[in-house]
């Protein structure tokens, strides 16, 4: 059993310090290609006496980590059984599909959330990130969608 674990601590080693080198590597690399291109750049300026300005897809651009990997499972249509002394028909609620309006609180409550963990592991105050989610927890409510609270 020591030579499972020990054998398994060698490895998490060695898989930090190629994850090191790689990250320094990819570093070095940009720094060098950046250095590249800004000497272009300029030698462009001094040739042509204009500026040379990269396409706006690459100053656009920002990494975003997919969220594709998190789906939530699709809302079911639901009905609301009229109280004893109401005469009404059963009210259908929205279909989270479709309404943008609720599907767009969905993600703003997600993100918060995730902030919220953040947050908590770095040990920084979460009162405005509470009162965040209460908000966007309420939108969901008035949009007509049930909504499982945080426990706080």
């Amino acid at each position: 059993m020591a030579d499972v674990i020990s054998d398994y601590q060698k490895w998490k080693q060695q898989g930090e310090n190629l994850k090191t080198q790689a990250r320094q590597a990819m570093e070095s690399r940009f720094r060098e290609l950046l250095a590249e291109a800004a000497g272009l750049a300029e030698e462009y300026r001094a040739d042509f006496g204009a500026t040379l300005k990269p396409a706006a897809p690459i100053t656009a651009f920002r990494y975003k980590a997919s969220a594709k990997a998190k789906s939530k499972k699709a809302g079911k249509q639901r009905t609301v059984t009229p109280s004893k002394g109401s005469a009404a028909a059963p009210v259908e609620l929205k279909d989270q599909k479709n309404d943008p309006k609720v599907a767009g609180l969905q993600k703003q409550l997600a993100v918060a959330k995730k902030k919220l963990e953040d947050a908590k592991a770095a040990g920084a105050s979460t009162r405005k990130l509470d009162d965040r989610i209460y908000e966007i927890e309420d939108a969901l409510r008035l949009a007509g969608q049930a909504v499982q609270s945080s426990a706080r």
